[in-house]
């Protein structure tokens, strides 16, 4: 956050209109500057563009961030005036929920502006202190703290040694009296004056005292405002974590954090050591730096790994846990950790341990152990494993898929320079637990309706039963590139079949964005005319693609999601050969290829080559098939196919030694396959097609691996 660290030194500068100007109260108010300041300059805005319409998914992405940490740091401040503010800031900003490209755009501008005004100031209030910029948050408020803290030290040290003086001075007094009085020296004036003097000293003593309970106070009111950003930061961390799962970009870096818990215990610490040395009681500020410290303490235990977010019974799986704090363990008995499950119900209720048992874990303990190159205290559960699990009533139509569990952490800490230990415990992301690897597809599903859709601070695990178009999109997106591991997201044609097949409007043209969109939808009802449900076929297609189609994805040489009425309206105008490259609509984990052919009475048909799926693509690659089949020619619009698909061609292997006759498997399709040419025995099949544009079957071509053999 070092613009932000130059910026706020300008800004006393500016004027209001100025700032105004730079900061829109009702779009991106100053607050929102500053207060998530670290995190805005941490993303990147500078390559958002409103004519970049593929970078719509990230400006939204970005954009939903901005809104739950305005929320999480709302709920965490103590000042009611700013708790408005910000749940206010955080409504305001819905209404970039239309474009959020705008957004993104609008952010990217007022950085560019802040940095145009520090590049052209010359003026050396602008200039930042030397040594004062660090890497983790709020550090301008933090330094404001420690100086504080300091100013307060020092007060308390001059009060010492004017006291030690002003004891001197008298001692001093005392004896120069004894001394005058037997020359007959009258000593009235010169015992009225050092009287006089006396007085100012304790005037001035008083004055420091009444200061030093007033910056005391400060230092507890600046404290209690850099820890509820530290537990809103660390409620972001949490959050991020969670919609990580989803494929949202996250930084799981943690030493910052760590440092900034580290910089506030040590300061609750000094503060409290003071009102020690004050010698006056000061309950009200001691019972305050009590809660602060025990919330400190409380809050920095993380699920630094989570578990696997499906979890079979009998499976070994691993988590690790951190403790921020960890270098200020007081030495002696080790810190041991245990890991239970809970329920939904367990986990709305946490507060010591749960008493009921729904599920045995073995390996469920661990002990916190100090790492000195990383400087991180973590505990780590290696070969957990959960032995049986004990489910809830269902209710209604219900699936065990559906129940959600947690692991809870727990354990009791005491920290150096603390007289009593402390109860500490920390839940992981929710689980599902199944007993077989044919549950895993649904188990997933619940998952990933949980991490997208769920909110900041909710209660435990309530997740919205429907939610709209745009962030089911959203959601299905991020899943798919970071799944993939590409950077070519679903495009515009691809989200509007994917709503018309969840919808099952296949003739729906107008925008589904704002359209409510189930969880029965999305996996619990099948598809209209299939076994299967939406997110059954989208995992489908994304486990293909990520483990045999991704470079053609990331290529863009894959149209992908797309239907038949826009697959014919896109083709009937090319010439005969064009082809393009389609998941399939009828198939879990199938593409196909859509090509145009001429038909029997001179015109023109499209044709749909019947789906290759993960098992086909093991025994010969895509790029293959594509070469063997003549009947394909250019990828649409108009991309000769040997031009595009060169490299992924196999080149043709080696004699084998021995005498042995070398085999290679061509596929063939249609009247193809069953041409009088071909030297080798053929799987029977046929095309079967409509002519004339009118529509066709979906993926009712026969494709056929053919042995030809040659010496």
């Amino acid at each position: 956050m070092a613009q932000w660290t130059h910026m706020s030194q300008m800004l006393p500068h500016l004027t209001n209109e100025t700032i105004n100007n730079l900061y829109p109260p009702t779009a991106f108010p100053i607050e929102v500057r500053h207060f998530l300041a670290q995190w805005i300059e941490g993303q990147r805005w500078d390559d958002f563009a409103l004519e970049n319409v593929e970078q719509k998914n990230q400006a939204q992405a970005l954009l939903d961030q901005t809104i739950s940490m305005l929320q999480s740091i709302a709920q965490q401040t103590t000042n009611v005036v700013d708790k408005m503010k910000l749940m206010q800031f955080s409504k305001n900003m819905n209404i970039f929920q239309a474009q959020p490209l705008q957004f993104g755009v609008m952010v990217r501008d007022i950085l560019n502006q802040e940095r145009g005004l520090l590049d052209t100031s010359a003026q050396p209030q602008f200039q930042p202190f030397p040594n004062i910029e660090s890497s983790f948050p709020n550090m301008q408020d933090l330094d404001c703290l420690v100086l504080k803290v300091l100013e307060v030290q020092n007060i308390r040290q001059k009060m010492h040694q004017m006291q030690e003086e002003l004891n001197w001075e008298r001692q001093n007094y005392e004896s120069l009296q004894g001394a005058i009085q037997p020359n007959g020296l009258d000593p009235t004036l010169s015992e009225s004056q050092k009287l006089q003097n006396h007085i100012q000293q304790l005037e001035y003593n008083v004055q420091a005292m009444a200061k030093r309970f007033q910056l005391l106070k400060e230092c507890v009111d600046c404290l209690d405002q850099c820890q509820t950003r530290l537990i809103g930061s660390l409620k972001a961390w949490r959050w991020g974590q969670h919609k990580a799962t989803i494929g949202l970009p996250f930084d799981d870096n943690l030493n910052t954090l760590q440092t900034w818990c580290e910089q506030l215990l040590g300061v609750n610490g000094k503060l409290r050591q003071e009102l020690v040395l004050l010698g006056e009681p000061m309950p009200e500020l001691q019972e305050r730096l009590g809660k602060l410290l025990q919330v400190l303490i409380q809050s920095s235990l993380l699920v630094d790994k989570q578990p696997p977010q499906v979890i079979k019974t009998q499976s070994k799986f691993s988590t690790t846990v951190r403790y921020l704090l960890g270098e200020k363990v007081a030495p002696g008995k080790p810190v041991l950790l245990k890991a239970q499950i809970i329920n939904e119900i367990q986990a709305r209720n946490l507060g010591g341990v749960p008493s009921d048992n729904v599920g045995e874990l073995i390996n469920n303990t661990a002990i916190l152990e100090h790492n000195t190159s990383s400087k991180s205290t973590c505990a780590t559960f290696r070969n957990m494993s959960i032995k049986k699990i004990k489910r809830a009533d269902r209710k209604g139509s219900e699936s065990v898929t559906e129940e959600k569990f947690a692991l809870l952490f727990s354990t009791e800490i005491t920290i150096t320079g603390c007289d009593t230990p402390y109860r500490i415990q920390m839940i992981s992301l929710p689980v599902v637990v199944i007993v077989h690897g044919s549950q895993d597809n649904n188990a997933l599903a619940t998952i990933i309706w949980d991490c997208a859709f769920s909110e900041p601070d909710r209660v435990p695990f309530l997740v919205p039963e429907r939610v709209p178009w745009r962030m089911m999109y959203s959601t299905l997106n991020s899943k798919f590139t970071s799944e993939v591991m590409t950077e070519h997201n679903l495009d515009q044609y691809n989200q509007h079949f994917l709503a018309q097949k969840i919808f099952d409007k296949p003739d729906f043209s107008d925008d589904f964005s704002n359209i409510l969109v189930s969880w029965a939808q999305f996996n619990k009802e099948v598809l209209p005319g299939r076994p299967f449900t939406f997110w059954q076929w989208f995992e489908g297609v994304m486990e293909l693609t990520k483990k045999h189609l991704k470079e053609y994805w990331s290529e863009g040489l894959i149209f992908g999601f797309i239907g038949k009425q826009h697959l014919h309206l896109i083709l009937k105008d090319r010439p005969n050969g064009t082809f393009l490259l389609r998941f399939s609509d009828s198939e879990i984990g199938g593409i196909t290829i859509a090509y145009v052919s001429a038909s029997e009475n001179g015109g023109q048909k499209i044709q749909n080559i019947q789906p290759f799926t993960k098992r086909d693509l093991e025994i010969r690659c895509l790029g293959d098939r594509i070469r063997d089949i003549s009947h394909i020619t250019y990828l649409y619009p108009d991309f000769p196919k040997h031009d595009v698909f060169k490299k992924y061609f196999t080149e043709p292997q080696p004699s084998p030694v021995g005498g042995y006759i070398p085999v290679t498997l061509l596929t063939k399709v249609g009247t193809e396959a069953n041409s009088d040419s071909l030297p080798a025995t053929l799987l029977p099949g046929s095309p079967h097609s409509v002519g004339g544009f009118s529509g066709t079957d979906d993926d009712m071509d026969l494709e056929q691996i053919l042995q030809t053999f040659s010496t």
